[in-house]
């Protein structure tokens, strides 16, 4: 007897993380199957032919897909309220993806001067390269948005929070504001995640993610993410990604489905600590300034608390005395990890200017306001109180 269908989109989100997407072979597993192969056969050549015609959605190549990336695709789409997901090698693929496959030599893009490294690489030094123009604008000021983006702006890039900055954009509005003018929204929603916010509910089309951080969750393995339309992947991203090669591998993506089970109970108690974290921040001597996206002196606290559940898993803290003191505390941590990465199980800290942001060169930092003295903390799943308390006894040594 076969087991009674229910209709996924009416679960709950810890639902869908464990259960989205699943396609049991008939052996009956009960954890998702790894599909380690490059290539398909066919039982007739003329099966070949359909499917390379686009006339049978059956598996041809490993570049093309995967029944285990299905999988992650399918699941992280119904989470994300999306029709469609992209899987990709790595956040930063999904990024240059999400943009490259729509933008041409003159069309122009706007995007949110507080970005990720990477991300402002790809926006002022590669994609002009392709005669691609581009202009920055302070993220916060929506008069910035309406003067820069015009009838001829193809697309809209931003990132909320800002890496590391945690600096906060109204979706609603600048999203308003890009459709009223016929532009595409790319939201880079990394360090929100899917728990927390949710880009496509303010208006954006296309959606981003590095696997890498939340998804995995554990330092594992690398995978980016791209949701958006049916229709945009179709038309755009497949042709661009199908051709240019950026595939995930199907044991990351096997890695990263079986990471969205306990993706959501993660990120919220990691959020949960973060914000005693940021608060005992605030209270120790030597710190010039904390942001955090749910603490009352953000100075977007208001926008923060009406697009996120939580305020995330990331804390940003300056300490007074630049450079020279912050290297004195992360030297001088017990507990937590020095390391850039970010959204893992165990607590890792970093300085921007000298790691994440060192290329973009020091008068781009400062217009993102990242100062020598500034420190990113991402909160993992260790006692609270322990993180706490280290961060107490390196600030004191």
């Amino acid at each position: 007897m076969k087991k009674r269908k229910s209709d996924p989109s009416t679960w709950g989100d810890a639902t869908k993380l464990v259960r989205g997407g699943l396609d049991r072979t008939k052996h009956g597993e009960t954890s998702e199957a790894l599909f380690l192969n490059s290539g398909f056969v066919y039982d007739q050549p003329e099966t070949a032919e359909s499917r390379f015609a686009g006339e049978d959605d059956g598996y041809v190549y490993g570049r093309y897909g995967n029944p285990t990336v299905t999988m992650f695709e399918e699941r992280l789409a119904l989470l994300e309220g999306a029709e469609a997901c992209y899987a990709v090698a790595s956040g930063m693929a999904a990024v240059f993806g999400a943009l490259a496959c729509q933008l041409k030599a003159g069309d122009h893009l706007v995007a949110s001067r507080a970005l990720f490294g990477s991300c402002y690489q790809i926006v002022t030094s590669i994609l002009p390269r392709f005669g691609i123009k581009t202009t920055l604008v302070d993220g916060h000021d929506l008069n910035a948005w309406k003067e820069a983006i015009t009838s001829d702006t193809r697309c809209v890039f931003l990132e909320t929070p800002s890496n590391p900055g945690l600096e906060v954009i109204d979706l609603e509005a600048v999203c308003a504001i890009a459709k009223a003018r016929g532009a595409n929204i790319v939201v880079d929603n990394i360090f929100a995640t899917p728990i927390l916010q949710r880009p496509l509910e303010y208006g954006a089309d296309v959606i981003v993610y590095s696997g890498t951080k939340h998804m995995d969750g554990q330092g594992r393995v690398l995978g980016g993410a791209i949701m958006s339309t049916r229709k945009f992947k179709d038309d755009e991203l497949k042709p661009f990604l199908r051709h240019t090669g950026p595939s995930i591998s199907p044991f990351n993506a096997w890695v990263l489905l079986k990471g969205l089970e306990t993706m959501k109970l993660r990120v919220e108690a990691q959020s949960h600590a973060a914000l005693k974290v940021a608060q005992a921040l605030e209270a120790m001597p030597g710190i010039a300034r904390v942001l955090y996206p749910h603490l009352d002196s953000h100075p977007q606290a208001l926008l923060c608390r009406k697009q996120m559940k939580l305020g995330g898993t990331m804390v940003t803290f300056e300490v007074e005395g630049g450079k020279k003191k912050a290297f004195d505390l992360l030297r001088n941590l017990g507990i937590i990890d020095i390391s850039n990465n970010l959204g893992d199980a165990k607590s890792l800290m970093t300085h921007p200017a000298s790691t994440t942001h060192r290329n973009i060169g020091a008068e781009a930092r400062a217009m993102m306001g990242i100062t020598d003295g500034m420190l990113r903390l991402s909160v993992g799943l260790e006692d609270t109180a322990d993180l706490i308390g280290d961060l107490m006894q390196a600030n004191k040594a």
